[in-house]
């Protein structure tokens, strides 16, 4: 009885803590000023002194709305795992480390603090997965620590590398003056630097062939952690492929766009056909993020510009694509995981019919599934046309190829919507429960800014466009 009793405190005192934190970052979210551009509510203090290490937070028009996306994320996670009865307080424990963590790399702008915040991460996933998964949780979740770290080892071997380059006086791991400097006389040649950032973001993103942790960690983990990882955790590498190897280094960024775009038809396509192999719903939308994921790098490439002129249209598609990914997809691991808690099963050929039992779970799984096959009036739509604008006159091949995958995309979300959802009534699943109140609160509060966003990006791509101004001008544009 008192085990319960704690239980049902852990659970409030979570969403109560994920409540007020949403609340706090749709205040910062609507306090930005984007006509005004920059960097806001800067919060500073030394750390290391000696090393000129900072306690350096901050959000602009890039940021802020990742910190948004984290807040509607955490209140989904939390409400998803309403029903976790093993070690709750421990459980929901972890699930707020992890959203700290998370909520630190998209406001650090020191670099170590970065690395800080994107190592603290590791720790509650690996908890996470390894005690509450399912599956080969101890195999996932020590797979996803070691790709992890070995991808942070590049990245701290890179920060180190910048700041002992700098000469003395100018030594500084601010994001924002490393930004504003001429890192081109480096004692170590800046592309060695930049590779060494594109491989921990390009782990995290991540991008082919460095993805193969992903589909396992997505299988096995619980619910809200999948929530987290497809809907916040991508989005840390394409974050800081866009704060730090666009922002710091635009030159290099330049050079790599070949590669890049490369890349990116090459994740796009790759993902879009493994996808259709799956049997597991968990593992199928973990592909379809590689794939979707694809689009982000795509838009990354289109900085080459079209004859030396750079419009920042594909990097605001890059930026819009995490935020609208995040919702979409973390709302299809929402609607997996109700699926599984009442049918204990993943398994797509042994589903069919479910939308007569559980029609509210199901209409949320068209909507995602509508979404992110970019069905104008939803976000999906948005981002991936701003990415195709953006990037055609650079690479018209690579964008043809990459609209290719939105017309495979349209084909496996149809497939298993209407594998699993519809289709002949089947006996074993009647009786299977629909959404509760808990549930169906957390399909809405990311089914919302589905809607919102594909009626009126307006509301995203000014902020993006203040916050990626910057960039464009280091690039030239």
């Amino acid at each position: 009885m008192v085990a319960g009793r704690n239980a049902r405190i852990a659970r409030w005192l979570a969403l109560g803590v994920v409540a007020v934190e949403l609340a706090l970052t749709l205040v910062l979210f609507a306090s930005y000023d984007s006509a005004e551009g920059g960097f806001a509510f800067v919060q500073q203090a030394a750390w290391v002194s000696a090393f000129d290490i900072q306690y350096l937070v901050g959000v602009d028009g890039l940021s802020a709305p990742l910190v948004l996306l984290n807040g509607l994320l955490g209140v989904a996670a939390v409400l998803v795992s309403w029903h976790v009865g093993e070690r709750t307080r421990e459980y929901f424990m972890w699930l707020l480390v992890l959203q700290t963590s998370v909520m630190g790399v998209f406001l650090a702008l020191d670099l170590i603090l970065f690395f800080v915040f994107w190592e603290l991460e590791l720790i509650p996933m690996f908890f996470l997965i390894a005690m509450w998964g399912t599956g080969r949780r101890e195999y996932s979740a020590m797979k996803f620590l070691i790709f992890t770290f070995l991808g942070s080892a590049f990245m701290l071997a890179a920060i180190l590398t910048v700041y002992f380059s700098l000469p003395g006086p100018e030594r500084t791991f601010d994001m924002r003056a490393l930004a504003s400097m001429d890192l081109a006389n480096l004692i170590v040649p800046t592309s060695v630097v930049f590779t060494g950032f594109l491989i921990a973001f390009a782990v995290k993103l991540p991008i082919f062939p460095l993805h193969t942790w992903l589909p396992d960690a997505h299988t096995d983990a619980p619910t809200a952690v999948s929530v987290m990882l497809a809907g916040v955790l991508l989005k840390m590498g394409g974050y800081g492929l866009l704060r730090i190897n666009a922002g710091i280094f635009p030159d290099e960024l330049v050079s790599f766009a070949p590669l890049l775009a490369t890349l990116a038809v090459i994740n796009v396509i790759y993902g879009a056909f493994v996808v259709m192999r799956q049997t597991d719903l968990k593992r199928l939308i973990a592909y379809s993020s590689v794939s979707h994921m694809g689009f982000v790098v795509l838009g990354l490439a289109s900085v080459a510009g079209a004859n030396g002129a750079v419009n920042g249209i594909g990097l605001n598609g890059a930026a819009m694509q995490l935020f609208t990914h995040g919702v979409i997809t973390g709302l299809l691991f929402v609607v997996v995981g109700l699926v599984y808690e009442r049918a204990h099963t993943r398994h797509i050929p042994d589903m069919g019919g479910l939308a007569k039992q559980m029609p509210l779970i199901a209409a949320g799984f068209l909507i995602a599934g509508l979404a992110s096959l970019g069905l104008p009036t939803t976000g999906g739509f948005v981002a991936e046309i701003l990415i195709f604008l953006g990037t055609f006159p650079v690479y018209g091949v690579a964008t043809g190829l990459a609209a290719f995958g939105v017309v495979l995309a349209a084909g496996y979300i149809l497939w298993v919507v209407q594998r699993t959802m519809f289709g002949p009534r089947i006996e074993r699943w009647d009786g299977l429960g629909d959404a509760k109140a808990v549930d169906i609160g957390a399909m809405a509060v990311l089914i919302v800014p589905i809607f919102v966003v594909g009626l009126y990006p307006k509301l995203l791509t000014d902020m993006f466009d203040a916050g990626l101004a910057p960039i464009v001008r280091g690039l030239g544009g």
